[in-house]
């Protein structure tokens, strides 16, 4: 007979995992995936666009899109220019900045285990970064750049720093000061202004509520520190640059016309978002119902409570904010892994294993379909989808999902019994199935995600020598592909446009096409990625023959 998975010889990772287990385990979640494709549309390619700006022109205290200025927080920004100049030996300019996503994920899981261990003990806390990373919705944003992430790392070490003042009180308010200087310099007010009164109902509660008080103002002016010497800078070296960061600072704070409607978009989206820390920490508010009022459960109620008030009404109901509810619903969900009853327990765990295990064979199912066309049904679904992929073997990209896949086999069957057990296998399955599909599925994703044959194709459209192009409905995250591809860039007020361009640039059909007609305009390129089949997905490019006053 075969022995007992818990036999010696079956030895598995002890839980709750702890050191180097967990590290590792990290590691390989976080930095899988961050390379090895183009900049895709939305935030990832915007930023690195941004990020080109700076690398190519220095544009470091102003950072820019395209040759145009583009008024933002800068730290994420500075961190992603200086990886990306890092690794420039190794890596192009958009893998290496995703790096800076990859920092920035790291020390968020790092900052909520500290705060998880001031608030729920040592033995409770590693169950907090396994729930962080394992959120569906965190996923989606750890593997781009995206400057939210820098927001969300600073509201990990900010609750750190607060369920650090009773302990350690000075050393508490520097993080919390900290956090709260560099989150502002990262992504700007908006995302920090509900950690001001979470803060204010940590000194209530407070035993010392006169000390905390100084401790909180003291970490306030740090905070105004480090966020006000970068304004000072705008201030003596482009002041136009920072009325216009305050303009775009004031539109956040006034941006929603419905926050009811956001806040409930956002509470629907969190039982997806936020599985499984969010019925998690359902189960522990009904489980501890008694100790509603003690701080391991007062502070996460009251800091997601906060961020909910303050996401729904500073950004609506957007999936990258969102990010920033996550942290206080682990908060709230570590005690729940713990508390929950045995058969709960394992049809947790026998959820996430089955789960995960059928998605990874759905992924090699799927990478065979594109590689050796069999299925020859879902090689045509693929082909369809994306047309013109060809796909090719990699013998290392095989061989690391290959032992991903291994090591999975070997954690179900040998991970001993435990209240960990079920968010240990979540957490892994989740990290199988993101490097199955960084591996063996990513060449047909960037397929048709990548704008680069679309821009080298408009290149060639245009001549060496032209006028200006003006633009009209194109996002600012195609205007960052444009230039970071092929150094095209395009003029978008409307006097610009008007007067001086013979070229115009165009996302989707005109709106008046008697208007582009009586204006002169002829088009002669049209383009769009594999994906894009309808002519309202695809760029326009025109030229007027004849230059006529608007």
């Amino acid at each position: 007979m075969p022995a007992h998975p818990e036999h010696p010889r079956f030895k598995g990772i002890p839980l709750p995992p702890s050191g180097w287990t967990l590290a590792v385990l990290l590691a390989l979640y976080i930095f899988t995936g961050l390379v090895g494709h183009d900049p895709w549309k939305n935030d990832d390619a915007l930023t690195i666009g941004i990020v080109h700006d700076i690398v190519a022109n220095g544009n470091w205290l102003t950072p820019g899109l395209a040759g145009r200025p583009y008024p933002d927080a800068p730290l994420y920004y500075w961190v992603a220019a200086a990886s990306s100049h890092v690794f420039s030996w190794l890596l192009p300019v958009h893998a290496g900045a995703r790096l800076a996503s990859g920092l920035c994920t790291l020390l968020a899981l790092a900052f909520i285990l500290l705060a998880a261990r001031e608030l729920h003990g040592r033995e409770a806390a590693p169950a907090a970064p396994l729930l962080l990373a394992g959120s569906i919705g965190f996923l989606f944003h750890a593997h781009e750049a995206q400057p939210m992430l820098a927001a969300l790392t600073a509201h990990t070490a900010a609750y750190w720093g607060l369920f650090l003042l009773g302990r350690k009180p000075v050393a508490g308010a520097c993080y919390f000061g900290s956090a709260l200087g560099l989150g502002f310099l990262a992504n700007g007010l908006p995302p920090m202004l509900p950690l001001v009164p979470l803060a204010a109902f940590v000194v209530w509660r407070s035993e010392k509520r006169q000390q905390a008080a100084l401790l909180l103002v003291g970490s306030l002016l740090l905070a105004a520190a480090l966020g006000g010497a970068w304004l000072i800078a705008l201030l003596a070296n482009s002041p136009d640059y920072l009325a216009a960061f305050w303009r775009s600072e004031s539109t956040q704070l006034h941006a929603s016309a419905q926050p009811l409607v956001n806040l409930w978009g956002l509470v629907m989206m969190l039982p997806w978002y936020a599985w499984p820390a969010f019925p998690l920490a359902g189960w522990t508010l009904w489980a501890k119902r008694r100790q509603f009022t003690t701080r391991p459960l007062a502070l996460p109620v009251v800091a997601f409570l906060m961020v909910l008030l303050g996401v729904s009404y500073c950004f609506g109901a957007r999936s990258a904010p969102a990010l920033l509810l996550l942290p206080p619903l682990v908060l709230l969900a570590v005690p729940g892994i713990t508390s929950l009853r045995r058969g709960a327990a394992n049809a947790f765990d026998w959820f996430g294993m089955i789960t995960f295990s059928v998605f990874a064979g759905v992924v090699w199912v799927a990478w065979c379909a594109t590689v050796f066309g069999w299925p020859e049904r879902l090689a045509r679904q693929a082909s369809r989808l994306e047309p013109g992929f060809i796909g090719h073997l990699s013998i290392p990209a095989v061989g690391l999902a290959l032992f991903g896949t291994a090591v999975w086999c070997w954690l179900i069957a040998t991970s001993p019994r435990s209240p960990m057990r079920g968010i240990m296998h979540w957490m892994a399955g989740l990290t199988l199935f993101w490097l199955l599909t960084a591996t063996l599925l990513m060449p047909w994703v960037d397929h048709g995600k990548t704008y680069r044959p679309v821009s080298a194709s408009l290149a060639r459209a245009l001549p060496e020598t032209r006028n200006c192009i003006a633009s009209t409905n194109v996002a600012d995250s195609i205007l960052a592909s444009l230039d970071y591809f092929d150094g095209i860039r395009t003029l978008t007020t409307r006097s610009e446009a008007g007067v001086d361009c013979d070229w115009l640039l165009m996302h989707g059909l005109p709106r008046d096409k008697g208007a582009i007609a009586a204006g002169g305009w002829r088009k002669v390129w049209e383009g769009g990625r594999p994906s894009d089949r309808r002519d309202a997905e695809k760029l326009q490019l025109y030229r007027r023959d004849v230059r006529k006053a608007p």
